[in-house]
């Protein structure tokens, strides 16, 4: 055994002696902010990347898009179309993540259609969303399905088209439903608005029609603020609030230029919320505050070109926002003084972020590149880069590696399209 290997063999050993439990049962992780609870994961990774514990590299078993991964316990879900035509069935799929073996596959019943702009690929592009024994999931043209997760079986389902007025936006519905409280909540768009759904039966708690945006493609965040539960997501409009109770729209904001795609997810901290979009858009800060029985939202800034994330996401450490920017680099920027970033890097390619045990995880969209970087405000310090082992054979010209990382129960899991790769956090590699 040469000297270097030994060194990183006790260094591994020190490092995953440590490793907790984690799951990530919904879009973005537990709190829908991009960050792993996982503790005790490697600190650096050795050449090649953490150990590879499994792989699905064919179109049968996942099957194509764009969507992110659940994990709870030892199972993995994601949605998948059968292929590449307009009439590609969309499935929930079950796996082992011991071994990558599937449990079970269930039709949603649904396929992409013909509106679909197949450049970009017709696969789903949402996130399954578990809540005890049930899985949420909403199709590519808003299909919202419940299934029951111990055997695959369907409950209920519902359409945000047909059954609420809603309006399929240009490249499909992308949003991951919430689930808050026994509801099951999503914005349909156009005249639907946003609409709570009892999560055991699919029935109408309220439907909010005072907002009448078209839908992007981010995902709602549940917050409490001044003792009133609100829905916070933005539409291709502006950033809107909703009151969890009763659907009534409690505020309005956004000065931003929003245009085209309006994809990532909102931040709220310290009762801010911080909005970013892409195509030159920027970003935008909103105090809210109670205002009698509801809540006001009041500028802190606006129109700041200085981070515009277009898609991948953003998150939120010890006060700082960290993510990839339209100006091509990766950033570090202070949250509540706006301004200019702390930092910048061109290191990586464009490309996804997720958040755990004090470092980034960050997955670029062009050759599949994942390096690790220390969550800090003094700059990019890197601690390891691999590729994965094969791109999409199956993903259309136009697309790229668009799902986030997923980090649970120290396992890192990364998908490109039809292809799933599971590595070991918690062990070095090979």
């Amino acid at each position: 055994m040469t000297r270097r290997v030994l060194a990183w063999s006790v260094l591994a050993v020190g490092l995953a002696a440590t490793a907790t439990a984690a799951d990530w049962p919904q879009w973005r992780g537990p709190n829908r902010d991009g960050k792993s609870a996982d503790q005790g994961l490697l600190r650096a990774w050795p050449e090649g990347g953490p150990k590879l514990v499994w792989k699905i590299d064919n179109l049968d078993k996942v099957g194509t898009g764009y969507g992110s991964l659940a994990v709870v316990g030892d199972r993995l879900y994601a949605i998948g179309a059968a292929d590449e035509s307009k009439e590609a069935k969309e499935s929930l799929v079950s796996i082992n993540t011991k071994d990558g073996n599937v449990v079970w596959k269930t039709p949603l019943g649904t396929s992409p259609g013909t509106f679909m702009l197949q450049g970009w690929g017709r696969g789903p592009r949402s996130t399954p969303t578990v809540s005890g024994d049930h899985i949420y999931v909403l199709g590519v043209v808003g299909d919202l399905v419940c299934i029951k997760a111990s055997d695959g079986l369907k409950v209920w389902g519902k359409n945000l088209k047909s059954d609420f007025g809603g309006a399929i936006p240009k490249w499909g519905y992308s949003e991951s439903p919430l689930v808050d409280d026994g509801k099951v909540v999503c914005v349909p768009g156009g005249k639907g608005g946003m609409v709570a759904l009892d999560s055991k039966t699919g029935s109408t708690v309220w439907h909010c029609k005072d907002f009448n945006h078209e839908t992007g493609y981010a995902s709602i965040v549940a917050a409490d603020i001044g003792g009133v539960r609100q829905y916070i997501t933005q539409t291709m409009k502006s950033g809107v609030g909703v009151a969890a109770k009763d659907g009534k729209l409690l505020w309005e904001a956004g000065e931003l230029a929003r245009s085209t795609a309006v994809i990532p997810t909102p931040i709220v901290k310290d009762n801010h919320v911080f909005f970013t979009s892409g195509y030159g858009a920027g970003c935008e800060l909103y105090k809210l505050e109670p205002d009698g029985d509801g809540t006001k939202a009041t500028k802190v800034y606006s129109k700041n070109k200085a981070v515009a994330n277009h898609h991948g996401g953003v998150i939120e450490v010890d006060g700082m926002i960290y993510g990839h920017s339209d100006s091509k680099q990766w950033f570090c920027f202070d949250m509540m003084a706006g301004g200019d970033p702390v930092w910048t890097s061109n290191k990586l390619g464009k490309g996804s972020i997720s958040y755990a045990d004090g470092y980034f995880i960050c997955y670029s969209e062009g050759k599949g590149e994942v390096a690790l970087i220390k969550a800090s405000k003094d700059g990019w310090e890197e601690s390891g880069r691999f590729t994965i082992p094969k791109t999409s054979a199956t993903r259309p010209g136009m697309g790229k590696v668009w799902p986030h990382p997923v980090i649970a129960n120290g396992k890192l899991y990364l998908r490109d399209y039809e292809n799933l790769y599971c590595y070991d956090l918690a062990s070095p590699g090979p």
